[in-house]
């Protein structure tokens, strides 16, 4: 029996004319989607109040698995907000992690605006 090909849609009209910012509103698009996921913003809320803290202390303060934990450190890592420094204790590997300058910029900027976003939905 012959299958039929799948139909192909056409891909909806893009929009061109920029979107409106309603007057008194924030717009999301200054969010920095990297730290607003909510695993990466606990790593960087307790780095920002810690001078570092282990790949073990963060699971257990963010209750979150191993791999969870290590895909969401090495985003941030990636994107420079965090550092992470391997070592030994005894034999058992260590992981540190601590907050770059670059990550606290980062993270007051989110601050900032997440207060901007408050403020403007209580003048409404």
């Amino acid at each position: 029996m012959a299958k039929h090909p799948t139909p192909l849609r056409a891909a909806a009209p893009r929009r061109t004319e920029p979107r409106q910012t309603p007057p008194g509103s924030v717009p999301t698009a200054r969010l920095d989607r990297l730290i607003h996921e909510r695993i990466r913003l606990g790593i960087v809320s307790a780095l920002a109040v810690n001078d570092s803290l282990t790949f073990n202390e963060l699971k257990a303060l963010l209750k979150t698995s191993d791999g969870n934990l290590s895909v969401h450190a090495r985003k941030l890592e990636e994107a420079g907000y965090i550092a992470c420094a391997k070592s030994f204790d005894r034999r058992v590997p260590k992981t540190r992690y601590r907050l770059t300058p670059a990550g606290r910029r980062a993270f007051e900027r989110y601050l900032a605006h997440m207060e901007a976003l408050i403020e403007a939905m209580r003048e409404r």
